[in-house]
């Protein structure tokens, strides 16, 4: 493995996959919004979803692996992810492409598991889904799917969202009733690294191995976040327990890399 991109590396997921891998490989990553920090960086490049073609910066490149954790106009991901099955077909190239549990989101008796079929109510779960069809039609050896439940993390979009409520003394949303697994940047970006380094292709669900509702965990968190008086919002979806959970059964991970929600709860990732 010599040149690995990351597309949509300027992300939180992206970003904390480059920071993993850049000191290991030739890693390179796109970056839409303009910073200083990736426009003097000579290994990103500019990629606007919308108005550039993938292939200009694949054939740049010349990458023997692509990570893709792009995000943005749900049709221009659809179009890249075909140029891009277009590009590895016929080259030593593979993709991994982080998916979401979203692609369960219509199931919710049970948590979900590799070899499970894909059933979503959600437009982004359908997105997810069609892209991940568009993998599974070449051969596996080329991409793997790596699911992966909500992901938090000290600068994550969800922790971030959580401080701004409890700052402003705003209503943070709960659902009494979903059941899930939960991930941070750090352990999955570890997850990611020993795949790349084992070669592993196929289906992956990179989550946490046990499962909590989502409104005792967001509790944890906040009280790990200092003392505040927060105001709870509970959204109840369904009368029932259901479940938005990914947990693995064919492709297992090597026991040091298996975690539980605890840990995510503990993790410094909540200190400032």
């Amino acid at each position: 493995m010599n040149k690995i991109l990351i597309l949509g590396a300027s992300g939180f997921i992206g970003n904390a996959i480059y920071k993993e891998l850049h000191s290991y490989f030739d890693t390179y990553g796109t970056y839409y919004s303009s910073r200083r920090s990736f426009e003097n960086n000579q290994q990103f490049f500019r990629y606007d979803l919308e108005e550039d073609d993938v292939h200009d910066i694949l054939n740049k490149v010349k990458p023997d692996l692509i990570i893709s954790a792009l995000r943005g106009n749900f049709q221009a991901q659809v179009m890249a992810h075909q140029h891009i099955v277009e590009y590895i077909q016929n080259r030593n190239c593979k993709l991994y492409f982080i998916s979401s549990a979203n692609v369960f989101d219509a199931y919710s008796k049970y948590p979900s598991y590799e070899n499970d079929k894909t059933l979503s109510e959600s437009i982004y779960g359908r997105l997810k889904i069609k892209i991940e069809n568009m993998l599974l039609r070449i051969p596996d050896s080329k991409m793997a799917i790596l699911r992966v439940p909500m992901v938090f993390g000290i600068n994550s979009p969800r922790i971030k969202e959580i401080k701004n409520a409890l700052t402003n003394k705003e209503p943070i949303e709960v659902f009494p009733n979903l059941i899930i697994n939960v991930t941070n940047d750090d352990k999955l970006t570890q997850q990611i690294h020993y795949l790349i380094n084992h070669n592993k292709t196929g289906t992956f669900h990179l989550g946490s191995t046990d499962l909590i509702h989502h409104e005792d965990f967001i509790k944890e968190i906040v009280n790990r976040l200092g003392n505040y008086s927060p105001i709870f919002k509970r959204v109840y979806t369904t009368n029932e327990d259901r479940y938005l959970a990914v947990l693995p059964k064919s492709n297992q991970l090597p026991k040091n890399l298996l975690f539980n929600y605890q840990e995510i709860i503990d993790h410094h990732i909540f200190s400032e």
